[in-house]
């Protein structure tokens, strides 16, 4: 009865999976936001570098992962994957419950998976300098480590309240040699023209996508790097998921629901998307994908073309939206506040292989301080909305009196979090539940756009 099953290093994937190979509906086309034709690489060519611009369009199932990716991911890969005992202790439950512990690496989440990638394909294509937005902290904090990898500049537009919720989240990009500002901002002309209009906002990850991108198109030295949704950025994350299916070899278990949070996608996607290869040609595994309620962009957003930011500078997505300018409650799993989802994501939703749900946030921080005080591991406030996931999963498991497997991703500590712990444990956190004409409001916005087809598999 293991504890921790670890891979050796030359056991580590020496290739990212590319789940469009796989998927029964292909994607639709992004969109121009001028034209609203189909993009092409050379649309993309102000902020991204064309290597991974080729990566964001190819449909190779493997892409093989260089060697000086590989040789910065073995500072923490392969991950372990953790049998979580005492939890099922505390629970009562007879599901066996597993996890990938994503908090191993420098910033303490599976944020580097892609930033390390990211960083090298730039450097290789000869930019000096990579702008990017950041909600928690956690994708700002990863990007300025990788780009201190590789030695390139870093600038980090992060979303306000999370700014003055995780001080050390911007510490640690500092120490990283990275400049991290709260968004909106008075340097850019998006940031002022919202500042302009709402001075008193919170910010939103599409705000701060806006900034970062119109601060790359404006510089010829910079490039723009976007740590969830695009399609490159979710197959960095494979890394994961292909780790874990050696790893349950070695555990002598396959797991029959594979859970995850979602915001825009990486980490859920990380894990789940070599099972739901698995799911597609034939076997019964369920994969579940847990949001919050005060943000639930899967479960009730419509799926429609929509702008990545809040000012349209970013081309149209088909994917589950809340509309670009929703600006979300300021809870704490910053994370998780977005207004969009990878349309690799959307996609699979609509093709019913992943089923969507959502959690308050008292009852995630509930699940995660139960989880801390039986494990030991502090969770992310994002970690803890699959955490709630999973605690469901157990409790069914034992209603119905039978053994479930349950994995489920880490994908990062709660150490830069614990302002959040502290307001939960004196009482001072309470729930919130997007109103429904809030929901109406904020999609009025996508009325006009292009539709995409609601292709599903038969």
């Amino acid at each position: 009865m293991g504890t921790k099953f670890v891979l050796r290093e030359d056991e580590i994937p020496r290739q990212w999976y590319n789940i469009q190979a796989d998927m029964p509906t292909p994607l639709q086309p992004p969109l121009h936001p001028a034209t609203k034709a189909p993009v092409g690489p050379d649309d993309l060519a102000p902020i991204f570098p064309m290597n991974l611009i080729e990566q964001e369009m190819c449909t190779d199932r493997w892409i093989d992962i260089p060697e000086s990716v590989l040789e910065k991911l073995l500072l923490w890969r392969p991950a372990p994957l953790y049998r979580a005992h005492a939890f099922e202790r505390a629970l009562g439950t007879p599901a066996k419950i597993y996890y990938k512990h994503e908090g191993t690496s420098p910033p303490g989440s599976h944020k580097p998976n892609t930033a390390i990638a990211q960083a090298y394909y730039n450097r290789e294509a000869g930019i000096r300098r990579l702008t990017t937005e950041t909600g928690a902290g956690q994708w700002g904090s990863a990007l300025a480590f990788a780009c201190s990898q590789f030695g390139l500049e870093c600038k980090v537009y992060m979303v306000r309240i999370s700014f003055e919720q995780k001080p050390f989240r911007k510490m640690m990009m500092a120490v990283w040699g990275a400049e991290c500002i709260p968004s909106p901002s008075d340097q850019t002309a998006a940031g002022r023209k919202i500042l302009a209009e709402s001075p008193d906002t919170p910010g939103s990850l599409g705000i701060a996508i806006s900034e970062a991108v119109e601060e790359a198109v404006g510089r010829d030295d910079t490039c723009y790097s976007l740590g969830s949704v695009l399609n490159h950025v979710l197959l960095h994350q494979t890394v994961i998921g292909l780790e874990a299916q050696k790893q349950m070899k070695l555990a002598g278990d396959e797991p029959d629901v594979v859970i995850g949070c979602v915001g825009g996608g990486s980490n859920f996607a990380g894990l789940a998307f070599p099972y739901v290869r698995d799911r597609i040609h034939g076997r019964e595994v369920r994969i579940v994908a847990t949001e919050p309620k005060a943000c639930p962009t899967l479960t009730r957003a419509k799926f429609s073309y929509d702008y990545g930011d809040t000012v349209g500078m970013t081309p149209l997505m088909p994917m589950h939206s809340l509309g670009h300018g929703f600006v979300p409650e300021p809870i704490h799993a910053g994370g998780l506040r977005y207004h969009g989802v990878a349309p690799l994501i959307s996609q699979l939703v609509n093709d019913q292989l992943i089923e969507p749900r959502a959690y308050h946030q008292l009852e995630c921080y509930e699940a995660s301080v139960l989880w801390a005080r039986s494990e030991g591991f502090i969770p992310a406030p994002e970690t803890a909305h699959a955490i709630a996931g999973v605690v469901e999963e157990a409790k069914r498991a034992k209603e119905e009196g039978r053994e479930r497997v349950i994995l489920f991703n880490w994908s990062g500590h709660g150490l830069m979090d614990l302002v959040g712990y502290d307001k939960y444990l004196s009482g001072q956190l309470s729930d919130f539940e997007l109103p429904d004409a809030d929901l109406e409001r904020f999609a009025a916005s996508m009325t006009n756009f292009p539709k995409p087809q609601e292709r599903r598999r038969s």
